[in-house]
């Protein structure tokens, strides 16, 4: 796998935690990587916001710490690519100041305006189905009900931030933004785009505005951006960047790619049909497939990749790896007490420890990781999380392995529409992400799941080794179908037939849970 080739790419992942900055070689080595954290700002009413200056300095911090390491001649970086978080909205002016924080994607204040938008005299699932049909024939999928697309954030800025809508030359992406921070070129790519719902995506080779899309969604062609592929080179990189960074005046951004089309690629699994499973703060179970292809009712589609001429089945979880975070932060550790600490202790490796020794099926204590809504396999933004079954004899680590199962029930409940999507059953699924560092909870999904889980080295740097496969293809030195020589597979888990008949009785109560609740979720948490 490794190489004596002495090219490297600097390769950014921006996620709703923060920045992480890699430097790999051209075919996706880490060397190394700095992380910056940057804040998150939830306010009443769904917002969800973060400041685009702070994602730009930590990527500025974070890759002056890992270039100023002196690991490879800053000379032999010839490429930046940047992944990031999806479906955020950064206006900007023509000077290319933003005006406000970002909107990103996991607020949901354009609701109200999302449904007025899709309504009309004849309904299917809130939708007018001229106006649903179109969609989905021309871009595979529809505006979501929540309001977290970037079709919503605008339609809330227009309408509740007008000052800044009129003041907007550009909207853009996350990635697109810093893309532009890098060489102030405003642009986005196919795949950054999709979520506007106004691009014909019927053929890859020339993916472009709709003129009855924007109209029918009520956006405006002169307020976005021009579209390249993934794989185009935009520009090189600002000279004042460089010389802040130490890079070469020549060093060229490739336009790269969303988060969940990187780790696609840095999973491994890029044959058709071939599956991976990402657990980060959120989560999907993703596959590449030669077609174009909608499951409206269950929030799956094909959509443009970074990948020339495919698709990729694209769904999403909100809440995986960010159930731990809040079970560590809210629950059983307040932030101060941990900063009250003079060591904190790394409470994900406890919980590891913890979960192994609780029997399987935490004693049937259920958790729903639905902490934020969700949108697959169901799109319900009232719903919300709970811990069920709980008796006097329930114990605390009763509860921390049941979030950890909670997590995978979620991904079993969207594989059956995934292994019907593709056509056929999963044999095994790559898993990647923060969350796939966990060997147990790499067991856990393959007991629950039924399935072989391939747990990819150094899991956590999925998206940097993809955004690097990006910028080498983009880059002429090599080609996506090499990807799987270049990487490793740590280590594979098989189901525990011992574990089949527990994990099958609480998924099945898993599902009563939500069938039994949505409608007193949706009378409790209809104003929020």
């Amino acid at each position: 796998m490794s190489s004596s080739d002495d090219r490297y790419i600097l390769s950014i992942d921006l996620g709703t935690s923060g920045s992480k900055t890699a430097l790999t070689t051209i075919y996706g080595d880490v060397i190394d990587f700095e992380f910056e954290a940057v804040p998150l700002h939830l306010k009443p009413g769904g917002a969800a916001e973060q400041n685009p200056d702070d994602w730009w300095s930590a990527i500025m911090n974070t890759s002056k710490k890992l270039i100023s390491k002196n690991q490879v001649p800053p000379e032999s970086i010839i490429a930046i690519c940047s992944s990031t978080q999806w479906a955020g909205t950064v206006p900007l002016d023509q000077d290319g100041n933003h005006l406000m924080n970002a909107v990103i994607w996991m607020d949901s204040r354009g609701e109200r305006h999302v449904k007025d938008l899709i309504k009309g005299p004849i309904k299917i699932e809130g939708y007018d189905i001229r106006k649903l049909l179109k969609w989905i024939r021309l871009t595979g999928g529809a505006p979501g009900t929540s309001g977290k697309d970037p079709v919503g954030h605008i339609h809330l800025i227009k309408n509740e931030f007008n000052d800044v809508y009129q003041k907007t030359h550009v909207f853009l992406e996350p990635k697109d933004y810093i893309n532009y921070r890098f060489t102030g070129k405003f642009a986005a790519s196919y795949d950054s785009i999709t979520c506007h719902w106004v691009t014909d995506n019927r053929d890859l080779s020339k993916v472009d505005y709709h003129k009855g899309l924007l109209k029918m969604t009520g956006l405006e062609r002169e307020k976005l951006p021009d579209l390249k592929q993934s794989i185009d080179i935009l520009g090189p990189i600002k000279k004042e960047v460089a010389a802040e960074l130490g890079l070469r005046e020549d060093v060229q951004v490739v336009m790269g790619t969303p988060d969940l089309m990187a780790a696609a690629l840095g999973s491994g699994a890029v044959g058709d049909g071939e599956g991976h499973i990402y657990i980060g703060t959120s989560s999907w179970v993703a596959a590449h497939v030669p077609f174009k292809k909608t499951d409206l009712f269950h929030g799956m589609a094909s959509l443009p990749c970074a990948v020339p001429g495919r698709y990729l089945l694209v769904n999403e979880q909100e809440t995986a790896g960010g159930t731990l975070t809040f079970l560590r932060d809210n629950i059983l550790y307040h932030k101060d007490e941990l900063l009250m600490e003079e060591a904190v202790p790394d409470l994900y490796k406890i919980f590891d420890r913890i979960a192994a020794k609780v029997p399987p099926g935490s004693n049937k204590v259920i958790f729903t990781p639905w902490l934020n809504g969700e949108r697959t396999p169901v799109e319900d933004n009232t719903i919300r999380a709970g811990v069920h079954n709980l008796s006097l004899k329930s114990t605390r680590e009763d509860i921390i392995r049941a979030v950890m199962e909670g997590v995978a029930f979620n991904q079993r409940w969207v594989l059956k529409y995934v292994e019907k999507f593709v056509g056929h059953k999963m044999p095994y699924l790559h898993i990647v992400g923060g969350g796939a560092s966990s060997d147990i909870w790499c067991q856990i999904h393959a007991d629950v799941l039924q399935r072989d889980i391939k747990q990819v080295s150094d899991p956590i740097q999925a998206n940097a080794r993809g955004t690097a496969y990006i910028a080498a293809v983009g880059m002429g030195l090599m080609k996506f179908e090499d990807i799987p020589k270049h990487l490793k597979i740590k280590e594979v888990y098989k189901p525990n037939p011992d574990n089949r008949k527990i994990y099958d009785e609480l998924f099945a109560a898993y599902i009563d849970i939500y069938n039994n609740n949505k409608k007193m979720y949706a009378r409790l948490n209809q104003d929020l």
